[in-house]
């Protein structure tokens, strides 16, 4: 009987352990979940989303990361328009149906420079998570919140920014027993730097699909804080 007791008292202190690990192995864990391989480091791969949205066509986006070279594209097409952005190194090219746009034309498209590298921002990072999260400028929280999300238990990581980062405040919602990533949310901060909590998104993440070695999300699904009115999903589909 007593060992019994005592097996059974290690296994509830292991359970304990998990749940009390800090913000650095939390993050670790999702890593190696996510990209147990390393293989963000030399991401060079192409995927294609098709994003949905409500009242509007699907916009489907093939888009090639390759971090080693300093390269980025994407090739978007919504009903009869394709546009295609590229930044190679400090160079940036601009398509618009199939035709070359010097800067001029360019914004009589309502394209820019400044877009493509919004887009190349913005993909790199959404598709890099949870590995961005080690990136410079990047402050995280040292306290691992327990937080409750749709009806799910969740460990929680908060994360903020340098100021040439962003102004954003993120949270991060991990699967304990996993740690997947499966939720993340932000919020926008007002000129004190005070977070307020009837703006900015939360998403929500379901299935997986491996590019390069790496677990990505497969379907995400966008939603207002203030008011969960749903705004559009981006989903991963095959080449």
């Amino acid at each position: 009987m007593r060992k019994i007791f005592v097996a059974l008292l290690f296994c509830a202190s292991i359970g304990v352990n998990a749940q009390d690990l800090s913000a650095e192995q939390v993050l670790e864990n999702t890593i190696a979940y996510h990209d147990p391989n390393n293989n963000w480091e030399t991401f060079n791969e192409e995927f294609t989303v098709v994003m949905s949205t409500p009242n509007a066509s699907k916009r489907t986006s093939k888009i090639k990361i390759d971090l080693p070279a300093e390269y980025f594209n994407v090739t978007a097409t919504r009903d009869t328009v394709t546009t295609q952005y590229t930044i190679n190194k400090d160079t940036c090219s601009m398509v618009y149906n199939g035709t070359v746009l010097d800067s001029i034309e360019a914004k009589g498209k309502n394209m820019s420079c400044d877009r493509a590298n919004l887009y190349k921002n913005y993909y790199t990072y959404l598709y890099g998570l949870p590995m961005k999260l080690n990136d410079p400028g990047t402050n995280l929280s040292q306290n691992v919140e327990k937080k409750t999300f749709k009806g799910k238990d969740y460990l929680v990581l908060k994360v903020t920014y340098d100021e040439a980062v962003g102004s954003d405040v993120w949270y991060f919602y991990f699967n304990p027993k996993t740690y997947a990533m499966e939720v993340y949310q932000f919020f926008k901060t007002d000129e004190n730097g005070k977070e307020q909590p009837d703006t900015g998104e939360y998403i929500l993440l379901s299935e997986e699909a491996i590019v390069n070695g790496i677990k990505m999300p497969k379907v995400r699904a966008w939603y207002y804080n203030k008011d969960d009115k749903y705004l559009g999903t981006d989903t991963l589909v095959d080449k």
